[in-house]
């Protein structure tokens, strides 16, 4: 079985590792009929033109920084950033191979077969979000009166923000996407419910809050997603239980589903599976990739994106009104 952490190991710029893992991967998926790994080369390709041809980035952050600016406008008395990254190479990889382990695991728990590998390509083709950019609103303490309730506070600038940005992007050439969701959020617009996913409303099971739409911008032919949350949910995301205590949580649910699905029963969450425990198990001071260096797993200098993703934009607003009560 072909895996991304064959190629970690022999000082390649990123754009090369990812030609050697297509084209591998591409060639045998063709050689033994394999079509999930013919659609996981395919979004592998994604990515490398993406990487290679990333010219339009310019304009496309321009559109975004257009929306920054009109908040910055309405909201002067918000402090928040907008950060725009290019996906990491290993998150995506972690991605592809978690979506197929998670979906075939729930449809055979739930129906007692396998999916097809056309429902399983579906899956892999919902990963938007190779280009992500996210807004993180604060409302600064100096404009709480007594007996404010900050969360409320921002949750409702929060959710004013978004129902704002689908008919702004629109207008720039952006095509909101349907989320494919039936659980709407009754905070978000009638006209824009159908394109949001409310992990605020139901967070996820690390704890996980955040909302987050997609959209297709047809300058570049290729689809985004923006997040949107506090700073708190921010916190929790990047720094709090849900990365860390997350992390062993995902751990322990991938040993429970291959004790469910023993080796052999699907080809396709074997494969998907173990690409994810190597993954998992990759120790980053031991890779040897052109503009990476490590330490260990927490302490990375990452130049090329292979970990961390690669930064396109970072605005910062500060609330102007720093000593008055808006």
């Amino acid at each position: 079985m072909i895996s991304l952490n064959d190629y970690l190991y022999n000082g390649d710029t990123v754009v090369k590792i990812l030609h050697r893992y297509w084209q591998d991967l591409k060639a045998d998926a063709i050689e033994n009929g394999n079509g999930i790994d013919l659609a996981h080369s395919n979004c592998i390709l994604q990515m490398i033109e993406l990487l290679e041809h990333n010219d339009f980035l310019t304009s496309q952050a321009q559109q975004i920084r257009e929306f920054y600016k009109f908040l910055a406008d309405k909201y002067p008395f918000l402090a928040f950033t907008f950060k725009g990254r290019i996906k990491s190479v290993i998150r995506l990889e972690e991605k592809i191979n978690g979506n197929i382990v998670e979906y075939i695991y729930d449809y055979y728990t739930s129906t007692g077969k396998f999916p097809s590998e056309s429902e399983i390509k579906n899956r892999i083709g919902r990963i938007k979000d190779l280009i992500a950019y996210r807004i993180v609103i604060s409302m600064p303490a100096c404009h709480l009166k007594p007996g404010d309730n900050k969360e409320e506070i921002e949750l409702k600038y929060l959710y004013e923000i978004a129902n704002a940005l689908p008919e702004f992007l629109e207008e720039r050439g952006f095509e909101p996407q349907l989320s494919g969701k039936d659980d709407f959020s009754l905070r978000i617009d009638e006209k824009c419910r159908q394109y949001y996913r409310d992990y605020i409303q139901k967070p996820n099971i690390y704890g996980y809050r955040s909302l987050h739409i997609a959209f297709f911008d047809n300058a570049s032919r290729s689809n985004i997603e923006v997040q949107l949350r506090t700073k708190e949910m921010d916190d929790m995301a990047e720094i709090g239980p849900a990365n860390h205590l997350g992390y062993e949580k995902r751990q322990e649910e991938e040993r429970a589903r291959r004790e469910e699905i023993p080796v052999g029963e699907n080809k396709f969450f074997d494969d998907a599976y173990e690409r994810g425990m190597k993954l998992q198990q990759l120790e980053l001071n031991k890779v040897d990739v052109n503009m990476f260096g490590a330490i260990d797993n927490s302490l990375v200098n990452d130049g090329c994106g292979l970990y961390r993703g690669r930064l396109i934009q970072p605005y910062e607003h500060l609330s102007r009104f720093q000593n008055d009560l808006v």
